[in-house]
């Protein structure tokens, strides 16, 4: 309106220019406007749930020196590693946004080849490290890599890979399917020897997240579901403690389990119903002293719960919902511009991201077994937050190259 009262102002009563005077004239002149070269509302909420899982990791782990078992260790020895963790992370995220996703494309079937490897390395004895009887990491000084984090990235690069090779024979079931299936098996005997049962879970998500993605008949995808909760079913009934798992899941209160195998969800939700609405408070958690274990990694959204309340879950969930929905847009987008390998990749980040946040929601708040999954970006993990923003820095990437292409230009 400012900008039609000016014009008017410089008009004449019959409508002709009166006086121009260069003042008047740059008002009026069209300005060129400044494109984003990637999704900046993406990165910002993904930074704040990096530096909100800081301060909540520095909380819940605040009071672990008091236990004998981490006597000799300063109380913001967590929170500092971590934040060396995201430091490390960011770095590694710029430089995978640098790899423009042909290159990703060609080295996909290699990267797979070498998570396979090191899945392998790490079940090697007096190189693995093992904890609390599983066998998950490979000590690296600094950081002890987790490889079947890289075995995320990797299979989502795969798959995607693999659906734009197969696009041809897609309603083939054992020339589209069948290769896949193999290397998911192979996969899944690595991590379950581990074990790591939650890793493969995502993996399988992932995959066949993708493969549905990628136009594969849905008759097909039905089947390899059925086959694929089958064999978990199967998992769960031929181990005593996974099967303990369930039943304590199932009531966490009894005498059998409350000591046991529902400890940690007891005390989760105890956590939560100390938060009530608005919660505790910054700090005052009671359940992080000592009570909730791992309050610092898979159960950090439970002292989120006890000091931040219902409003403060809200938040998380509605953040994470907003960004899962973000990617993928980002990847369909992708898709429309025909760039299948980069929409899939995007895709199968946003269910990367979104699945292990639902079960770790779900775990916390009693919906879904205990499973050791952390939450995504905020929980204490650095191979977890290391593979996570590097995913994201993809999924930028792919924003990126879509912005080019739809300004006329080259990816």
């Amino acid at each position: 309106m400012p900008t039609l009262v000016g014009l008017g102002n410089a008009l004449g009563a019959d409508g002709l220019p009166v006086r121009l005077s260069s003042r008047t004239y740059a008002g009026l002149r069209q300005r060129p406007v400044r494109e984003l070269g990637f999704d900046q509302p993406l990165l910002w909420v993904v930074v704040a749930l990096l530096a909100w899982g800081l301060v909540m990791v520095y909380s819940a782990s605040i009071a672990l020196p008091d236990n004998p078992r981490f006597a000799n260790y300063a109380q913001t020895h967590f929170a500092l590693r971590h934040g060396l963790f995201i430091a490390i992370g960011l770095v590694a995220a710029l430089i995978a946004f640098q790899v423009p996703m042909q290159t990703w494309e060609r080295y996909a079937p290699l990267l797979f080849a070498l998570a396979l490897l090191l899945l392998v390395v790490v079940l090697i004895p007096f190189i693995g490290k093992g904890v609390n009887g599983a066998r998950r990491w490979i000590p690296l000084g600094v950081i002890n890599f987790q490889p079947s984090e890289l075995a995320k990235l990797t299979i989502l690069l795969y798959a995607a890979d693999y659906m734009v090779r197969k696009m041809d024979v897609k309603e083939r079931f054992f020339r589209a399917v069948a290769p896949m299936a193999v290397a998911l098996a192979v996969v899944g005997m690595l991590l379950l020897a581990e074990p790591d049962m939650g890793a493969f879970m995502v993996i399988v998500v992932i995959a066949m997240g993708i493969l549905f993605l990628g136009g594969v008949n849905a008759r097909m995808f039905f089947l390899i579901v059925l086959v694929v909760v089958t064999a978990f079913a199967l998992m769960v009934m031929m181990s005593e403690w996974r099967r303990e798992r369930i039943f304590a899941y199932l009531d966490p209160w009894s005498e059998q389990y409350a000591l046991g195998k529902g400890y940690q969800l007891s005390h989760s939700l105890i956590a939560f119903g100390r938060g009530e609405i608005f919660g505790v408070g910054l700090g005052g958690s009671v359940e992080k002293l000592h009570w909730l274990p791992e309050a610092h990694t898979d159960f950090l959204l439970a002292v989120v719960g006890e000091e931040f309340g219902l409003i403060g879950v809200t938040i998380i969930i509605a953040s994470f919902l907003w960004l899962v929905r973000r990617i993928v847009l980002i990847g369909r987008q992708a898709i429309a511009l025909d760039q299948v390998f980069a929409g899939l990749v995007a895709q199968g980040v946003g269910l990367w991201i979104g699945f292990q946040a639902f079960i770790n929601i779900g775990v916390n708040l009693g919906a879904l077994p205990t499973k050791g999954l952390t939450l995504p970006l905020m929980s204490y993990g650095g191979s977890a937050i290391l593979l996570e923003l590097v995913a994201l820095a993809i999924v930028l990437r792919v924003d990126h190259e879509n912005r080019l292409l739809m300004k006329g230009g080259r990816s």
